[in-house]
């Protein structure tokens, strides 16, 4: 069992603090704006009232993210771990650093999975914009407690999105060499097994609209991020 720390009460600063710096930034004075985070007021309000009516797991593992976690059928997928899944369709990863405490550290989870970035490029931002919102959103985790594990998926490439690829491959640079700064911090790349040898995405792994996964693109994600969930579970 991991040790516990209180939450730290100066954690909104924390993130105010952090979300200001990111937007004064010299290198990011052409971003994009953010969408109002409280577009899912509604849907944190449903959350609160599904957990005051059932019990979570403790020491849970807490998928959180777009609509590639919300329709991961995480718990079928893993049936021998703690899940929770806390996915908001059409988020991006602004709106993940702003409700992270509602979303996550609410839960104390020991593990954290974490998928944004397929809505902010295709919004418009940059890498370095997105970035420093997923950033934001992992100093936020460790401040609260900081012996939680935090697993950042990769930006998946997509039939849809392809010509973004470019883009999302320099968010996933950005967030590979950020997890070098943490044991806590973790990468894993599920687009590469995506791709087939022509190095486009697998028709197979997408549904209809060439950007949502089918069975099996979820049987990819599972192969690759599962040996992952377990090694960080049972520390």
């Amino acid at each position: 069992m991991r040790s516990r720390r209180r939450p730290d009460p100066h954690l909104h600063l924390l993130l105010a603090t952090s979300l200001l710096f990111a937007a004064s930034a010299p290198a990011l004075s052409a971003q994009v704006a953010d969408p109002d985070p409280l577009r899912f007021a509604e849907a944190f309000e449903e959350f609160a009232s599904w957990d005051a009516k059932n019990s979570v797991p403790s020491d849970a593992i807490l998928f959180v993210g777009s609509s590639s976690i919300v329709r991961w059928s995480s718990a079928e997928a893993f049936p021998d771990l703690p899940v929770i899944n806390r996915g908001f369709g059409g988020s991006q990863a602004s709106d993940a650093a702003h409700w992270v405490k509602e979303a996550v550290l609410d839960y104390d989870p020991a593990v954290v999975v974490y998928y944004e970035g397929d809505n902010d490029v295709s919004a418009g931002k940059q890498a370095r914009q997105v970035f420093e919102d997923m950033r934001t959103f992992g100093q936020a985790v460790l401040s609260h407690d900081r012996d939680t594990q935090v697993v950042f998926i990769s930006v998946k490439p997509s039939l849809l999105r392809w010509e973004h690829w470019d883009e999302m491959q320099a968010i996933n640079d950005l967030l590979r060499q950020y997890t070098l700064e943490s044991p806590n911090l973790h990468f894993v790349d599920v687009g590469t097994p995506m791709l087939g040898p022509d190095g486009q995405p697998v028709p197979e792994l997408f549904v209809s609209d060439g950007l949502h996964m089918t069975p099996a693109g979820y049987d990819v994600w599972n192969r690759v991020v599962g040996p992952v969930l377990h090694r960080l579970h049972g520390r």
